[in-house]
């Protein structure tokens, strides 16, 4: 691990984190290449502003609660391979039920390069301490549709209000947001704009 990369939990302990693509929980149905253990790793810069981003949420009664961030090459590469084998389509269902596998690369949602990979751009949700449950944001995490476009009209007035708190705080912390998945954002000023790391979650 590059010495500008942290473990997030060295910075800020309480976030939780869900690593989907550690275990079959994804879109695929399988652990991910380059996956190797339940730590979260970002840039120092990501860590420090999702700190801040984490301080504001505990003091309203919430956390963030981190699905991916730092992504291996090794990893896009996996999603890639995958891809191109349309009839391997065992987490339809659940993450892509409206787009066809074909359409995936056209359409935005497979890429061969991920911002993930330069380790400054996040994937997470907001979770209630009270009741340690993930507030509902009207599509789940890496859901394959319009569903989950940030500003998608089709739901409930809560559903909106809960994605707004999570785009709000990101943005007033030094993130940008990303017009296809509520989910995702990027630190604006990433120490690493074009450099696109194959080192292992470890």
């Amino acid at each position: 691990m590059p010495k500008e990369f942290v473990y997030l939990e060295d910075i800020e302990s309480s976030i939780q984190k869900d690593l989907r693509y550690l275990s079959d929980k994804n879109f695929i149905g399988k652990p991910i290449d380059g996956y190797q253990n339940n730590c979260v790793i970002v840039s120092k810069e990501t860590a420090i502003a999702l700190k801040k981003v984490q301080t504001i949420l505990l003091e309203k009664g919430y956390s963030l609660k981190v699905f991916d961030t730092y992504r291996p090459q090794q990893a896009v590469d996996h999603f890639v391979r995958w891809a191109k084998v349309l009839n391997d389509t065992l987490m339809k269902s659940e993450y892509y039920p409206n787009v066809p596998k074909s359409e995936l690369f056209n359409q935005g949602y497979i890429a061969s390069k991920s911002g993930h990979t330069r380790g400054s751009t996040v994937d997470l949700t907001i979770v209630d301490v009270q009741t340690q449950k993930e507030l509902d944001m009207g599509s789940p995490y890496d859901f394959f549709g319009v569903e989950s476009h940030p500003f998608y009209s089709k739901i409930s007035k809560n559903q909106k209000e809960n994605r707004m708190l999570l785009r709000k705080v990101m943005l007033e912390n030094g993130f940008k947001p990303y017009e296809n998945e509520w989910w995702h954002f990027t630190l604006r000023n990433e120490p690493f704009p074009n450099t696109y790391f194959n080192f292992v979650v470890e």
